[in-house]
């Protein structure tokens, strides 16, 4: 059938063309809009600028046709064959294309916003400036597409294979491209902020001065890439890959990398500002200095000597509370109570503490960012026991001996302890300002959880351990309930006791000295 004859057919009113053969006519800028060509072959044809909305291509052959500026919104090209065909400027809004066959096919500025592209096969496609907002290309195959300067916001690329793929200044923002193929991919200058890119592998990927901020790249395979100058504040880096790769100048400002494996990467220049520098593997890290201003501007510098030791750490610096009673839900209630207004009222930045809940005993730990909290948050986090005043007493006994003249007489100049000197100071400030109100400490008064002795454990980031308080009751709960002269022959604690002044500068010499 002729092409003129269909056109005739189609104003008449007929719009079923289904298996038709329409191999290499001209139809450009004919309106064929709602009409069935699914089966037909319309290879080489001539349909630029035609009007095809809604149309049924399904299954149909359009190898190597003209469909620039043609209108396909919402039409129905599933598993159609389109290899090699000029799409430029097309309009596929709303187009169903999934398992579509797109190779090498020239997209270039098509505006394919909300189509459904799910395991298209578009490898080697020309997408420039092509428009994919909120399109679905989960499992589709990009891989050595060009998608330079695309939009693709919003979009779903779970599981797509962009390998070698040309994305650089396109803009993902919003985007999902978990468990990804993206190796050898160019994403260059490429707007990824607050992506999901979890589980994706992106080795040797280019991803210099992609912004990248608030990312989600946990699990995520980067090893070799080029992250020269990429901002990656606030991203997910937990149990990421980032063995030799280049991060110099990169911005990390207030990401969390635990569990990341950092072996042989090049960190130079990088701002790490509010970055745990703990539980990251750094073995063989290249690295002259970085920033820990808190604004990337280098007015904090903090240099290497030849050894990260100095930087990174194994663990987080913890406080750990023993409480010798079984938890129930009205301690539960009433220590998350307190623990938020301490927070709100004295602005103490900390996280709620991990629970271990045993048959007698419970456990609750305090993971910190920084060494010089320690002191401070221990006493936030008695403050609800009755042991509060004892183990307040003691941390001010112990700062105060920390900060006296005994220290430099008997151990000299230490400079590595004169910056945590205005930390202790600012503690001890802290410490005598503490307070609950009146309405907590009834309603604490009340619990018998509050009233159970306890026991506290300060460990640093180099894994020493300090114990700054032990009731003399504690693991003696039950004999002291069968035998009550138990607590007549307890000795008593004090806060005279202090640790030797010698293990106390061990443990303060093992706090982390990069902040």
């Amino acid at each position: 059938m002729k092409a003129e004859d269909v056109l005739k057919r189609y104003v008449a009113g007929e719009r079923t063309f289904a298996g038709i053969n329409l191999n290499e006519a001209n139809l450009s800028g004919a309106d064929l809009s709602r009409s069935d060509l699914s089966g037909g072959n319309l290879s080489v044809a001539n349909l630029s600028g035609a009007n095809l909305s809604e149309t049924n291509l399904s299954r149909a052959k359009l190898n190597v046709a003209k469909l620039s500026g043609a209108n396909l919104a919402k039409a129905n090209l599933s598993e159609a064959i389109l290899n090699v065909a000029n799409l430029t400027l097309a309009d596929l809004t709303g187009a169903d294309l999934s398992q579509a066959s797109l190779v090498r096919a020239e997209l270039s500025r098509a505006d394919l916003s909300n189509a459904n592209l799910s395991r298209a096969n578009l490898s080697g496609a020309d997408l420039k400036d092509a428009k994919l907002r909120n399109a679905n290309l989960t499992n589709a195959n990009l891989s050595r597409a060009d998608l330079k300067w695309t939009v693709l916001t919003g979009a779903n690329l779970a599981e797509a294979n962009l390998h070698g793929t040309d994305m650089s200044s396109a803009d993902c923002s919003g985007a999902d491209l978990s468990n990804t193929e993206l190796r050898q991919s160019n994403l260059s200058r490429t707007n990824l902020r607050g992506v999901n890119l979890s589980g994706t592998n992106l080795r040797w990927a280019d991803l210099s001065g992609a912004d990248l901020s608030g990312a989600d790249l946990s699990g995520a395979k980067l090893s070799g890439a080029n992250m020269t100058g990429a901002n990656l504040s606030n991203a997910n880096l937990i149990g990421t890959t980032l063995v030799h790769v280049d991060l110099t100048r990169a911005n990390l400002i207030s990401a969390d990398w635990a569990g990341a494996d950092l072996s042989g990467a090049t960190l130079t220049g990088a701002k790490l500002y509010d970055v745990p520098h703990f539980g990251v593997k750094t073995d063989g890290i290249i690295c002259e200095w970085v920033d820990l201003s808190p604004i990337g501007d280098q007015s904090k510098i903090y240099r290497f000597s030849g050894d990260e030791t100095g930087f990174f750490h194994a663990a987080p610096p913890t406080v750990r509370l023993m409480i010798d009673d079984i938890f129930d839900q009205d301690a539960h209630y009433a220590l998350a109570v307190t623990y938020r207004q301490m927070a709100q009222h004295y602005h103490l930045a900390f996280s709620p503490p991990n629970i271990q809940v045993g048959r007698r005993r419970t456990t609750l730990t305090f993971e910190l960012n920084r060494d010089d909290q320690l002191f401070a948050i221990c006493c936030v986090a008695l403050f609800p026991f009755k042991d509060a005043i004892e183990v307040q007493q003691r941390t001010i006994a112990l700062v105060k001996l920390l900060l006296s003249a005994e220290i430099e007489i008997r151990f000299g100049v230490l400079e590595w302890f004169q910056p945590l000197k205005a930390a202790l100071t600012q503690t001890l400030t802290q410490v005598n300002e503490f307070k609950l109100s009146e309405a907590s400490l009834q309603t604490l008064s009340k619990i018998s959880f509050f009233h159970a002795p306890t026991k506290t454990m300060l460990i640093n980031s180099s894994n020493h351990s300090l114990t700054l308080h032990c009731h003399p009751l504690f693991g003696k709960r039950m004999m002291a309930k069968l035998d009550p002269t138990v607590i007549a022959i307890a000795p008593q604690s004090s806060s005279n006791h202090l640790p030797p002044l010698t293990e106390l500068v061990n443990f303060i010499q093992g706090f982390h000295r990069a902040e």
